[in-house]
This record gives structure tokens, sequence and C-alpha cells, in this order.
């Protein structure tokens, strides 16, 4: 806190008439005998002593003098040892002497009153050694003494409620006030919460006995005489709160101590101080200056917008932050050394003369240095803003359309390097060419690009861009990268032309291949179905055929070898350029399916098929060989067997028909005929044999007979079927003329007329034959007379009318035979005259055999008088003669 010089005498002036008029009669007593005297012991009991009646006990000015040595810590001059009342004079002069040099001017009051032990004049002294030593050097912010202490009890309570210190006597009736002040500083001494308002007595001894026991204050109040009184003595509360203030304010104990010492030393040490103050404002204001200047000269420009546009932040906190309170100081620095200097006049000490570079002129031109550096450094920031701003556009533009144009030529190396023509069919080629194409424009369309890249890289150098050199190894990337770009650009545009006329010379000889190879192709396939054909030959002569064909066919087999090389020519042709210029052939011709090795392959199979069509051939020329001496074999026995069976036919047929003999004779004849007939079935067998043989070996034909097996075996069994009838037919004959009793002469005449109308010789005559026969004979025919007689003769209806069926009319219609009414005759005797016969009647009058195929062909007799099982014989009579069914 602020001291108070208590040297200076002019401050404090204290009347005695102004002090006693403040004691009236009935404080003498109270405030006197209580307060004061309390304080005074509080003192003296420091130097081992103390008062009891204040109005006595200093009369002799020795208790005096020693209270004031304690309480100022100072020697007085050497009291008088004597009794007398002058030595108690000159001890009282000599402590109010001392009261005066510390600035307390004693106006009405002498040593004689004090001596002569006047109550007022002595607690008026008293109250002002109070004021001076124990009030006045109480300081608290701006105010000191009894406003600094009420002040200070203020800012101690106000945390408290129901306290509220305004001054030093109603302020403290409650008790709760200096309560608060033990509590404030002691919470351990007194529980405030359990104090109450309406206690004020209780309160206030409270903090009597607390304060003496505890913080060795005396009591110096009564607490009745405070509650009681309306206003309370305001000097003694006064005296007592300050005991308070010098027990805890050790701070306040301590700066009043200070003061004291300060108060001599006061002016030098505020000179002093103002002196250092100025030489350590000089020497920071010029240390700032100092350190300012190369700040503001520093015009290197910062590397990134954000960089400058802090140190334009920095200059403006510069001017709005930093300089102002500089200003500031800079004035206060010239006000402070002003006044410092007016100060040392004033005290008639020697002016002030700051450290060499310290002085106000070079203060002055210090910060004249300073503005004018500082002048144009904001236009400088700003024109420099302004450029990294163009620079930070332009840089960022730049690494755009780098990022842009590198997004764009990223894997375009690699693409225009590769070398996937190398494979590629001439379709794929000329697809590539197409898109090899179409990048060019495109790579052409992007040189713009690379042209403002290079004019922005330009730009950034010219405007000293801190990151030149990057945007310059960029920019030079980009550059080499297009150069490069060209000319592999170039590369793959030759590369692609020269593969395509490669491939375009490949696509010609492989269309060359395709038809070369498809008609040979066909050839060999034909050559090959020839080579494998399965043929059937039955003759010599086929198979020399399918020879003379095979060796022309062999004939062609150079010229179709000369054409398969020159096929295969093409071919290699294609493997030479394709190895040549290190071209990737697909192996798939995009004209034909056939490759060369399928070419290769069916040759092979050509070539290995002719041998083994020769051998096929020869091997068949040797079993036609074999097959031809069977032919031959066959045949020399078919002829002879052939016309021996049709010789003795022939004689057969006119041995029927000769009517020279009689039948007896035709007969002996007939089976002598029969015998060699017989006798010659061995030349058959053998012939069976042959056409065995010539079976299994599959001939079929035989171009040296006309007779096949079939034709003898047919004859041969016409041959034995025609002997054997013709014996039966004469047989027959034999049996009809007997059983007839026709003459041989008529058989001939038959024999004659059969013979004259059988126009084909056959032994047989057709039906017009037959019925010019009859009509020859005299025959009246009508077509259903003549139908009548076909049944008779040709029952199976056969178209054709026999020798024996001719004989076996005629015998009919010229001989007497049996009739159905004979027969029905005969079974009328055997039934004794009935419609019907029994079968008893059957099984009785008739063989067993002849009986029983009666009774089994017999229908039931229909009729009312016969008996059970009475049989019908004259249906059966008709039945025999074909008149009805049997």
């Amino acid at each position: 806190g602020h001291h108070i010089d208590i040297n200076q005498g002019h401050r404090l002036e204290w009347t005695v008439q102004a002090l006693l008029s403040s004691f009236d009669p009935a404080l003498q007593k109270e405030t006197s005998s209580c307060t004061f005297t309390a304080w005074c012991n509080s003192h003296l009991r420091k130097a081992g002593t103390q008062i009891e009646n204040i109005e006595e006990d200093f009369r002799n000015g020795l208790k005096l003098m020693l209270l004031l040595e304690v309480i100022s810590g100072e020697r007085l001059p050497k009291p008088d040892k004597g009794k007398m009342r002058f030595h108690k004079i000159a001890n009282v002069n000599k402590a109010l002497d001392f009261i005066c040099s510390k600035g307390v001017k004693l106006v009405s009051i002498g040593a004689e009153e004090i001596v002569d032990g006047n109550v007022k004049m002595t607690l008026g002294m008293i109250w002002t050694i109070i004021l001076r030593f124990a009030i006045q050097d109480i300081s608290v912010e701006e105010t000191s003494a009894k406003e600094g202490l009420l002040l200070w009890c203020q800012r101690k309570t106000a945390p408290y409620r129901n306290v509220n210190v305004q001054n030093f006597h109603i302020s403290w009736k409650d008790g709760l006030a200096l309560c608060a002040l033990i509590h404030r500083h002691r919470p351990d001494l007194i529980d405030y919460s359990k104090l109450r308002k309406d206690d004020p007595i209780g309160n206030l001894n409270t903090a009597f006995e607390v304060a003496e026991k505890f913080l060795d204050i005396p009591k110096m109040l009564d607490a009745e005489d405070i509650v009681n009184t309306p206003k309370p003595d305001e000097k003694a509360i006064m005296t007592y709160v300050s005991c308070f203030y010098h027990a805890f304010a050790g701070a306040e104990q301590a700066e009043t101590a200070a003061n004291r010492i300060c108060k001599v030393l006061a002016v030098n040490q505020e000179n002093e101080k103002l002196m250092e103050e100025y030489e350590k404002l000089a020497s920071e204001l010029l240390e700032w200056i100092r350190r300012t200047i190369p700040w503001l000269e520093n015009r290197a420009a910062e590397q990134t917008m954000r960089a400058m546009q802090q140190k334009l932040e920095d200059f403006r906190d510069y001017r709005r932050i930093h300089k102002p309170p500089r200003v500031q100081e800079k004035c206060q620095l010239e006000i402070n050394f002003n006044t410092l200097q007016t100060k040392l006049r004033l005290s008639n000490r020697p002016a002030f003369m700051p450290s060499e570079g310290k002085m106000v002129s070079d203060i002055a031109n210090a910060w004249k240095g300073l503005e004018q550096v500082e002048k144009g450094y904001e236009e400088w920031l700003l024109t420099e803003i302004r450029r990294l701003e163009r620079l930070d556009h332009l840089a960022e533009k730049f690494k755009q359309k780098c990022a842009m144009h590198e997004s764009w030529t990223g894997g375009k190396e690699d693409l225009l390097s590769q070398k996937d023509y190398e494979s590629a069919s001439l379709m794929e080629i000329r697809a590539l060419m197409r898109k090899h194409e179409a990048f060019e424009s495109d790579l052409a369309a992007h040189q713009d690009r690379v042209e403002q890249i290079a004019a922005i890289a330009q730009e950034l150098n010219e405007l000293d861009y801190h990151d030149a050199a990057t945007v310059n190894a960029r920019c030079q990337g980009i550059c080499d990268q297009w150069d490069n770009l060209g000319t592999l650009t170039q590369k793959r545009r030759d590369s692609l032309e020269r593969v395509e006329k490669l491939w375009e010379t490949i696509d010609q000889l492989y269309l060359e291949f395709a038809k070369r190879a498809a008609p040979f192709n066909n050839w060999m396939d034909g050559a090959m179905e020839d080579l494998q054909d399965m043929f059937i030959v039955h003759s010599i002569e086929e198979i020399q055929s399918l020879i003379t064909a095979h060796d022309q066919f062999k004939a062609t087999l150079p010229e179709a070898d000369k054409e398969r090389m020159a096929t295969m020519g093409i071919h290699n042709e294609i493997l030479k350029i394709a190895q040549t210029y290190g071209i990737k052939l697909s192996g798939i011709n995009p004209y034909t399916t056939l490759s060369p090795q399928d070419i290769s392959t069916k040759w092979d199979t050509v070539k290995h098929l002719v041998p083994l069509r020769d051998q096929m051939l020869q091997e068949e020329v040797a079993r036609q060989q074999a097959n031809e001496r069977l032919r031959r074999q066959f045949a020399a026995q078919a002829n002879i067997i052939g016309p021996w069976i049709q010789t003795k036919m022939e004689e057969i047929s006119h041995v029927s028909v000769d009517i020279a003999g009689s039948l007896e004779e035709q007969m002996n004849s007939l089976k002598q005929y029969e015998q060699n007939i017989i006798n010659y079935k061995s030349n058959i067998d053998k012939l069976e044999g042959d056409h065995q043989l010539s079976q299994e070996s599959l001939i079929f034909d035989n171009k040296h007979t006309n007779y096949t097996m079939e034709h003898v075996r047919v004859g041969w069994e016409q041959l034995l079927t025609t002997i054997a009838r013709t014996i039966n037919e004469v047989e027959n004959q034999i049996l009809t003329r007997d059983a007839k009793g026709i003459s041989q002469e008529q058989l001939n005449e038959f024999r004659a007329s059969f013979n004259h109308f059988d126009r084909k010789r056959n032994g047989m005559m057709d039906p017009d034959d037959f019925r010019a026969c009859l009509i020859s004979m005299g025959y009246d025919l009508g077509e259903v007379e003549f139908a009548r007689i076909m049944t008779l003769v040709d029952p199976n209806n056969t178209g054709v009318v026999t020798f024996q069926a001719f004989i076996d009319f005629m015998t009919r219609e010229t001989a007497e035979t049996d009739t159905a009414e004979q027969v029905m005759a005969s079974f009328k005797i055997l039934a004794s005259d009935k419609n019907y016969i029994t079968v008893d009647e059957l099984r009785r009058e008739l063989p067993p055999e002849q009986a029983e195929y009666c009774i089994s062909r017999m229908t039931r007799f229909v009729g009312s008088d016969c008996p059970s099982g009475a049989l019908d014989y004259i249906s059966f009579s008709s039945a025999l003669y074909g008149e009805s069914d049997l």
C-alpha cells in the first residue's frame, strides 16, 4: 500500500483543543481508565511494566517516555532521575518534543498540565499518540489512517452476513463485526455460524475473550457500555480495532514499518525510483525499437500466402496492440523525465543525467528512425501479398493443369510402347491404326495445355516463385514426356503402318493359301474317299477296270504333290515373313479353316492309303480269278446237265403223246426213263457241291452258262415230277380204259385230238384251245355249259386243261358210268324203301370202313315220322357227284 510520510510535519497538525473537545466528562472515566489504559499497558508490558491509573502514572514523564520508546522503536533522550517537579516537567517535555519530532504539532498541551494530572490533557495526549503511532500508519490502497482502517474492516467483513461496517460506532454494537474480523483471520477460534444478531453482549464478550486469550489483545471495552450507549465512543472502538489490524495484518505491519523507514528516504527513493523507471523504460523502449526496426526493415518476402498474411496480421497487431503502449510509454517517459527534473530542482537536488544513449533526444531519434522504417512497410506487405496471391493462383493453376495433363498422360507411354500389333490380326491392326489416329488427334488437342503449363511456369519464374525449382522440374518433366510421347507416337505409327503392310502381304498369302488349299483339300477328301471306297466286283473285268482307274489316280500323285508343295510354300512364306519381322501369328487363317497341318496330315493319309488300295485290289484280283475258276467248273457241268434234263423232258413228253404203241408199252418205256433219271442224281449232287462253293465265294452270276443251280434244280424237280406224273397218267389211262371199257383206238383218237389242239406242245390246252377242241368234236357249247365243263376239267381253276382231265371228261361222255340216282336207289334198297337210313342198317350192310365213312358224312334226316339218329342218304349221294356240298 501507499505509506504516508511521517517526516512531513505539514501533513499532520493536531490541536489539543480539537482533541479535547471530543472528550466529554462521561467518557473520561470510561475511555481513559478502560480503553487508553489497556492500550498503553499492551505496549508497556513489552518493557516489563504497566500503569494502573492513566491520570497519575504518566505525571513524572518516565513511563510516558518508555511508552514512546516501545511504540516507536527509537531511543529518547535520557530521562531526568530526580523526583522534583521540574524533573517531571523536563521528562514530559522530552516526550512531547519526541511527539512533535514525528510531525505532530501539539497546540495548547503543555508539560505542566500533564505533570499536574489534567485528565483531559492527559487523555488528549494519549489519543494523539494512538492516532500517530497506531492509526496514522495504517494504509489500505489509496486511503490511510482512519479511512484506511475503516476500508480494511469493510474488506475483511464483506463476505459475512449481518455485518455492514460503515463507521467506528454503531456498526460495532452487535459484536458481529469484531467476531467477523477474528473469524476471517482465525476461523478456528470462532464458529461464526452459531452467532446471533440478537445477542450483542454475548457476541462482544466472545470477541473480547478470544482476542485476549488467543490474539494477545487486552480487553479495552465494556460490552454493556457499548450496547447501552446509543453511539459508542468512536475513539475507543478505533483504538481497539487498530489492535486487530496490527495483530492480523502482518503485511500491513511490515508495510507500516517499512513506511517508517521509507519516510526518511522517501524523497531519495522516489527520485531514484523515477530515475530507475526512466532508465528501465528508456532501455526497454530503446530495446524494443532496436528489435522492431530490423523486423520492419526485413523486406524478405515469405514463400506462402499464409506466411505473408501472417506478416500482415503481425504488422496490424504491431500497429493496434504493440505500438500504442510503446507510444504511451514514450510519452510517459518524457512526462516522467520532466517530473523528475522538476522534483529534483524543487528539492535542490542536481539534475538527472540519464545513461549514455538514453537521453530524451536519443529516444526521439530512435523513434524517428522507427517511423521511417515503418513507413511503406504495410504497402510492401500488401504488394507482396498481391504478388503471392497471383503466385498462389498461378501455382494452383499450374498444379491443376499439370495434374490433368499427368492424369491424361498416365500410362500413355506404356500404351505407345507396347507391341500388341505383333500378335494382332490384320483387322485388329487396322483397328489399332484407327485407334492410334484418334490418339494422335487427342494428342494434338492437348498441345495447348502443355504450352499453357510452360507459360505459367515461365510467369512463376518471372514472379520469383519460391518453389520455382519444383515447378521447373515438373514443367521440364512434362515437356520431356511430351516430346517422348510425340516420338513414341510417330514410332508406333511407323510400326503400325509397317506391320499393316506386312499383314496385308500375309493376308494376301492367306487368301492365296485358302484358294489353293480348298480344291486340293477337296481332291484329297475325294481321293481318300475313293481309296477307302468299298467295292464289290463279280468279274476279272470289273477288278481290272478298278486297277486301271487306280493306276490312273497314282499317275496324278506327282502333280498333286507339286500342288501340295506350292500350297505349303505359301504357308512357309507367311512363316518366313513373320519370323523375319517379329510378327506373332495367331495361327488362324481368316479365309479358311484348313491348316497346313490338315493338308500335311491328309496328304500323308493319301500316301498311306495308296499302297493299301494296291494290296486290296490285288487281293480282289486273286479272289476273282478263283471265282472265275469256280464259274468255269460249274458252267462245264451245268452246260451238260441242263441240256440232258431238257432232252429227257422232251423225250418223256414225246412218249406221253406217242400213239404208236400200247399203254403198257408206254409204261415200260417210262419206267426205263425213270430209272435213268434216278441214276443221273449223282451228277446233280456234284453240281450242288460246286454251287455251294460259288455261294460261299459270293458268286451270283456266271457268264459261261445260262444254267443256274436254281434252273437245274427246277428242271430236275420238273423232270422227276413229269416222269412220275406221266407214269401216273398212263396208269390212270389204263385204269380208265379197263374200267370204262374204252378201246385203244378211242384213246388214240382222244390223244390225237388233244395233241392237235395243244398248240404250245406242252401237254396242256388253254381254255380257248379246249373250247375249239370240243366244238370240233360236235359239242354245242354255250357260255354256261362251257363254264360247267371247265369246273369239271379244271376244278382248281389253274387256267389249263391237262391230258388226264381231258381223258376223264371224254370217258364220262362216251362210257357208261355210275350216277347219283343209281347210288340213291342202292341206299334205298339197304333202307327198306325208307327215305332215310339208320346207323345200325349202315353198319349191318356195309364194311366197317365204308359204314363209318357214311355215318361221319351223312347229315340228320329231317322229318316228322323218322326215329332218332336217322341219316339223310339222298343229300349224301348228291354230294358224292358234286351236286351239293358234302
